[in-house]
């Protein structure tokens, strides 16, 4: 690239590329930087997984802040599959997550928080900070 010395294309500068006034965050998972987006199609897939009968079954649900790991699984498969990513809650369940549990926690929490709102934040899924009690989420 013309105006660039070799010693600045050594480290190439991270932007985020999500757009949370859609809805999107990013993750690394698999070693990968990932946009995950909880669309139409994905929070209907999540109403049918959960057996909620509307969205705000399904807002409910997850403002108990008590999910499975199976349910992190669940929610980060649909959300990278609607950030555009081709991947089966199968493959989802392989693949690592930086950080691990507590970073998928993270990630699903700002998930639900941009998609849902500040309620999810309220009900203690927003992983960045211990809740009142002192413990992490």
């Amino acid at each position: 690239m013309r105006g660039y010395g070799a010693e600045e294309r050594a480290e190439p500068m991270t932007v985020s590329r999500a757009n949370r006034h859609r809805g999107e965050v990013e993750a690394v998972i698999d070693g990968e930087r990932r946009i995950l987006c909880l669309t139409l199609g994905a929070l209907a897939e999540l109403e049918t997984a959960f057996g909620a009968e509307s969205l705000t079954d399904l807002a409910a649900r997850f403002a108990g802040g008590r999910l499975k790991s199976a349910d992190l699984t669940r929610i980060l498969a649909c959300g990278l599959r609607g950030g555009g990513n081709r991947l089966s809650d199968a493959d989802v369940a392989e693949m690592a997550v930086e950080g691990g549990v507590a970073g998928a926690a993270k990630v699903v929490g700002e998930l639900l928080a941009v998609t849902f709102g500040a309620p999810m934040v309220e009900a203690g899924l927003d992983t960045s900070r211990p809740r009142e009690d002192g413990t992490s989420p």
